[in-house]
């Protein structure tokens, strides 16, 4: 899962930072971004696309990554989502985590920069930077940034979920299960739900009693 970091090496770029998001496809909650440029290569616990990872194994690998990289996160709320749109939240969320990162860097190591961002998104950040499809899977610093990602979310999540617990966020994280379609037709959508996607756009009353806390 090297052969990017190591050809840009040898092309000279001195900083190669991965990117990944998690949370476009929920119904409710934020997109987040990861940004990571490792210290090492060398991780004890399993590194790859976080999608193919447990729970436990991310939560495991987080630690480590997180010892072993300079790293930025960004997290785009629902009503920006609402607002904008998926995709321009979603590069607003990797340009964030990407700017968080830069500002832990001392001056002299801002230069000779490459990113690498999983997927197809289009950045606006001024610094080279190469599209991976599939990144996640090819390339450990992207895989690290979509642990990163998805372990942050995930939390962001299981704490909505103590705040609406009718919805099952502990278990869903958001996406449109059959468990979290049937609590929408119940209850309505709450005040984190992303009223402007599809399954929600008939009924985007945010101001509904039984939908807070």
């Amino acid at each position: 899962m090297l052969y990017y970091e190591r050809k840009l090496k040898r092309k000279g770029c001195s900083l190669i930072i991965g990117v990944d998001e998690v949370g476009r496809g929920p119904l409710a909650g934020p997109v987040a971004a990861a940004a990571v440029s490792l210290k090492t290569v060398r991780f004890k616990n399993r590194i790859d696309d976080s999608k193919k990872l447990s729970s436990s194994q991310r939560e495991h690998a987080f630690g480590e990554i997180i010892n072993k990289s300079v790293f930025g996160i960004g997290i785009i709320n629902e009503s920006v989502i609402d607002r904008l749109n998926i995709q321009v939240a979603t590069r607003m969320a990797m340009e964030q985590a990407i700017a968080g990162l830069i500002d832990k860097l001392e001056p002299k190591h801002r230069r000779h920069i490459h990113i690498i961002v999983d997927g197809n998104i289009k950045l606006d950040i001024g610094l080279p930077f190469t599209n991976i499809i599939k990144g996640d899977s090819k390339s450990k610093s992207i895989a690290c940034a979509s642990i990163l990602a998805k372990v942050i979310r995930d939390r962001i999540m299981s704490l909505y979920d103590k705040i609406y617990p009718q919805y099952g966020f502990l278990r869903h994280k958001g996406y449109p299960t059959k468990e979290h379609r049937m609590a929408l037709k119940k209850f309505g959508p709450s005040l984190i739900h992303r009223t402007s996607f599809r399954p929600l756009r008939k009924d985007s009353s945010r101001a509904s009693q039984k939908c807070r806390p």
